[in-house]
């Protein structure tokens, strides 16, 4: 069912707000469902990124190993993403949606009961099988309810999640992890889970399957299994230190394999499973190639801090998200302002500024990062950081969606939603991976090189003498994330650098999906 955007709403008739105004209540009430669910499913990843080191403990693994806790789940959500415009139009996106919340609630029950790395790991990835369809199907919900004019303020909205995840997510996972269980960073999902039904039950409105395209499945067979060997064999060689061994090369090559054809096919097929003729507009290729370099490096970044404070500077788990609470509070100030500004001078500008904030702050990291560096001054390291996390992320996203007509948001959601995914996924093996392999290699003076793990047990005594080789260790991963978030300014330099034109799609009235 259709309606016109200007007068229909989740809540039915609304008088018809201004293009370029406020978000209406109509749309706010969308809003709610969607950053709920999105909280869910984003806070799931600040809070296993600080439990990453007691998850080395209990289950006497490598950080190689654990690290798939995190990138498993990310590679997961990219898989299942594809098939989110095909599903909600064969499902209906209120069904599609309540029905992605209920298995991530189930995959996180699951992941509550693992008993081994191995089946936290499979759990994990069922988990993002389930929720993988939330971000992409909430964003389109809410951008066709809002309008093009209104997308800068739409991302503002989806941006609360990232607001909250790295402040509330680090604080909540170290209290659980601490004082409760490490299984409870996955079971609190449930009442979250249950609440985020209730309201979308009752605030978005019933919508009626619609005949849905054939759904592609030569495409996803190729890209979906292509994805997940590319990135195991990528972070296999990495970890192996040698990407033409075997056990690296063979999932390396064959997954470059299948995604190429799946490129080839996709650019050829009618209705191919992502629409990437779409990179051929100038500000969704522009805005994908900063997505791509900017949430490789950010993501791989991120997983540094919080095992840095644990395992050098001996923090529990909830001090260590305490410590990192000043990066959210950084974003919280500057996404709101990101998004306004994005509406009225272009989102270009604003990446740019933002992606100088954050360089700086990675590489002001990899600066100071020692073994007895100030609580304090890293801190406002991690504010800067936050400032431009607010002023890069949203509006980038934004950049890609502005120009496009309405029956392409849902395309190009999906599209920048893999693309998001997968580079996150890639960032997290990358990064976790030359900090095990440097923290091998500063530690085996010490006859722990082959041994090194975040997580072990060290006596006092030896702790003195490797704290600074494993702060070292750090610090050099960190250059690494800089160098990335630096080529990240190559494609941003194409972002659109003025505000959006009025589409074809607002030229007439625009029909959206009532839901």
């Amino acid at each position: 069912m259709t309606a016109p955007a200007s007068s229909q709403t989740a809540d039915g008739p609304l008088e018809d707000p201004a293009p370029t105004g406020g978000l209406d209540r109509g749309v706010l009430a969308v809003a709610m469902c969607v950053v709920l669910g999105a909280i869910m499913s984003i806070l799931d990843v600040t809070v296993v990124n600080v439990a990453i080191n007691d998850l080395t403990k209990e289950f006497d693994a490598p950080l190689a190993t654990i690290q798939w806790v995190a990138t498993g789940y990310t590679l997961a959500l990219a898989t299942v993403i594809p098939i989110t415009g095909w599903a909600a139009a064969r499902f209906g996106t209120k069904r599609l949606y309540m029905i992605s919340i209920g298995l991530f609630v189930i995959g996180s029950m699951l992941a509550g009961l693992a008993w081994s790395a191995s089946s936290l790991i499979l759990f994990r990835v069922l988990q993002g099988l389930g929720g993988g369809m939330i971000m992409p199907a909430g964003m389109t919900i809410l951008t066709q309810a809002a309008g093009p004019k209104r997308v800068g303020q739409v991302m503002s909205v989806v941006g609360i999640p990232m607001l909250l995840g790295p402040i509330l997510g680090p604080i909540l996972g170290g209290w659980l992890v601490d004082d409760v269980s490490w299984r409870w960073i996955f079971f609190i999902n449930l009442p979250i889970g249950i609440v985020a039904l209730f309201m979308s039950a009752r605030i978005l409105k019933k919508d009626e399957p619609q005949r849905a395209e054939r759904l592609d499945i030569p495409g996803l067979i190729l890209l979906s299994p292509g994805l997940a060997a590319l990135i195991y064999g990528l972070a296999k060689g990495a970890e192996l230190k040698d990407f033409t061994k075997p056990e690296g090369l063979i999932p390396t090559v064959v997954g470059a394999v299948l995604v190429i054809g799946f490129v080839f096919r996709a650019l050829n097929a009618k209705s191919p499973l992502i629409d990437l003729r779409l990179l051929k507009r100038r500000s969704v290729a522009a805005a994908s190639g900063t997505m791509v370099l900017f949430m490789a490096a950010f993501m791989g970044a991120m997983l540094l801090l919080p095992l840095y404070y644990q395992t050098v500077r001996g923090q529990g788990a909830l001090h260590s998200g305490l410590l990192l609470a000043p990066q959210g509070l950084g974003a919280m100030i500057t996404m709101p302002v990101g998004g306004k500004l994005t509406d009225r001078i272009g989102p270009g500008r604003v990446v740019l500024v933002g992606l100088v904030v954050v360089v700086l702050s990675v590489a002001g990291f990899a600066a100071i990062l020692e073994a007895g560096t100030s609580f304090w001054a890293l801190g406002a390291v991690l504010f800067v950081m936050g400032l431009g996390m607010g002023m890069t992320m949203m509006p980038t996203m934004a950049a890609a969606i502005q120009t496009l007509e309405h029956d392409e948001v849902p395309r190009a959601s999906t599209m920048l939603n893999i693309i998001q995914q997968v580079s996150a996924s890639l960032g997290t093996a990358l990064i976790s991976v030359l900090l095990a392999n440097k923290l091998a290699s500063n530690l085996k003076p010490f006859g722990a090189g082959g041994q090194a793990k975040p997580g072990q047990k060290v006596p006092e005594a030896i702790m003195h003498k490797i704290a600074g080789p494993m702060a070292d260790a750090f610090q050099h991963t960190y250059w690494y994330a800089a160098g990335l978030l630096l080529l990240a300014f190559l494609p941003a330099l194409f972002l659109p650098r003025k505000r959006p034109d009025t589409t074809a799609a607002e030229k007439t009235e625009v029909p959206i999906a009532v839901h």
